[in-house]
């Protein structure tokens, strides 16, 4: 016999998954399961992913982070960053278009990509320990995409949802992350050839490496690490963006390169 909490899941994974693979919008699990917990959440955001792994024949290809910056934590009332889970087939390669009809309301977002040289394992990860962890760094842009109607949602929901990760690019151009200070490094971010807005690594928490110290130990309270190789999405530099067919984006990041994305 199932539980209570085993039925609730099961129905929350069958919500975000057709919503995910028909293109439809939902209202937001907790509408109907307002005791939702963050462990839960996490949960089911795995099991999700999983089910994603099976059907479209991929792999996990890393994580990535959201709520980074002081304002989105007050706006969703919490204190602390969220992570999600990155698929190498939602992957958009340099070049290649992002198809829109693909997705629900797409925002695009420019981020800081970053791949770990060595292992960090969880509870006590300092922010020293993970600058000294980062391999390289590359210029990237996440394409989120709600399953939520209108973009509403509890901070449960947006976990449970994977974080609202749909598609991601990142730059084949790595540096040499002994060669930069992340905290400083300017960037511009731009829609159909006109700036959107400013930004520097430092809107990541005042600095990348403290929102990987924070996954670490985070990934900890749930019994997993952060192996050598691992690539992060280290979160929004900048409010996202509202994207359509026939637009073109860029984000240009200092040392970094610049990464640009067309919406067909």
């Amino acid at each position: 016999m199932t539980t209570v909490a085993e039925d609730k899941i099961a129905g929350a994974l069958g919500k975000l998954h057709a919503a995910q693979y028909g293109n439809l919008e939902i209202e937001p699990l907790t509408d109907s399961w307002p005791e939702l917990d963050e462990r839960t959440a996490y949960a089911i955001q795995k099991r999700l992913v999983v089910a994603a792994v099976t059907e479209e024949s991929t792999r996990i290809s890393g994580l990535k982070l959201g709520l980074t910056s002081v304002a989105k934590q007050k706006q969703m009332n919490v204190g602390e960053p969220i992570y999600g889970l990155l698929l190498a087939s939602r992957m958009i390669n340099e070049g290649e278009p992002l198809r829109v009809a693909s997705l629900i309301h797409p925002k695009a977002e420019p981020e800081i990509a970053i791949v770990t040289g060595s292992d960090l394992q969880g509870p006590d990860v300092t922010a020293e320990q993970a600058r000294a962890a980062i391999a390289s760094a590359s210029c990237a842009m996440e394409i989120i995409d709600s399953r939520y109607k209108d973009f509403r949602f509890t901070l449960t929901d947006v976990i449970a949802d994977n974080t609202s990760a749909a598609r991601h690019a990142i730059s084949t151009f790595r540096v040499p992350a002994r060669d930069l200070d992340l905290r400083t490094l300017g960037v511009v971010f731009e829609k159909n050839g006109e700036v959107v807005t400013t930004a520097a690594g430092a809107a990541i928490l005042g600095d990348p490496a403290i929102g990987l110290a924070w996954l670490a130990n985070k990934l900890a309270e749930h019994g997993e690490s952060l192996p050598a190789g691992t690539v992060v999405m280290t979160g929004a530099l900048t409010d996202a963006i509202t994207i359509a067919p026939g637009d073109l984006v860029r984000v240009s990041v200092a040392q970094l390169g610049t990464l640009t994305l067309r919406c067909v």
